[in-house]
């Protein structure tokens, strides 16, 4: 299995947003943002051309970027993963990705430091984050096998002006 990990586009700023007495849950994308992820999809799409599900955060600005990813690789499965919150452990995101076809290549979308926290889970088999991901950016580990902690090889981590730099 192939498991692309990619951070939520830009979003209105958390204290800009908390005025509006709204849950950070519901943080939409900035205009701007949507527009550079589109352009990062793109990139992210000639690097891995064959995506078959994209999971999200519930968060709106992870299932809003999850769904320019699917929209731009084709995909139809988009799923909502509450293990992608970031009060999470990375553990929880295996029941899911247990459930993946093992020879599919899946999409998770959601946040920082959590998905730093993923990928030092996966690939080091440790907790502890050290792997940063920049709004918009991505990479992408390989699983020959079992999916656990320290089970996964890293194959590339692009930050967001990499994958536009790619798109074009």
């Amino acid at each position: 299995m192939e498991l692309l990990i990619v951070r939520h586009a830009i979003a209105v700023e958390r204290e800009e947003f908390a005025a509006t007495g709204r849950p950070d849950g519901d943080r939409p994308l900035t205009d701007y943002g949507r527009r550079r992820m589109r352009k990062n999809a793109r990139g992210i799409h000639r690097i891995a051309p064959r995506l078959d599900v994209v999971g999200a955060s519930p968060y709106l600005r992870a299932a809003d970027t999850a769904r320019i990813v699917a929209e731009t690789s084709g995909v139809e499965r988009l799923e909502t993963i509450d293990a992608l919150t970031p009060d999470h452990h990375p553990r929880d995101l295996l029941p899911w990705l247990s459930q993946q076809d093992p020879g599919a290549t899946v999409a998770v979308v959601g946040h920082e430091p959590h998905l730093g926290a993923l990928v030092t889970w996966l690939v080091g088999g440790r907790d502890g984050v050290n792997a940063e991901f920049k709004k918009g950016g991505a990479c992408l580990l390989r699983f020959d096998g079992r999916i656990d902690a320290g089970t996964a090889v890293l194959q590339w981590m692009l930050t967001p002006a990499q994958l536009r730099a790619i798109a074009d």
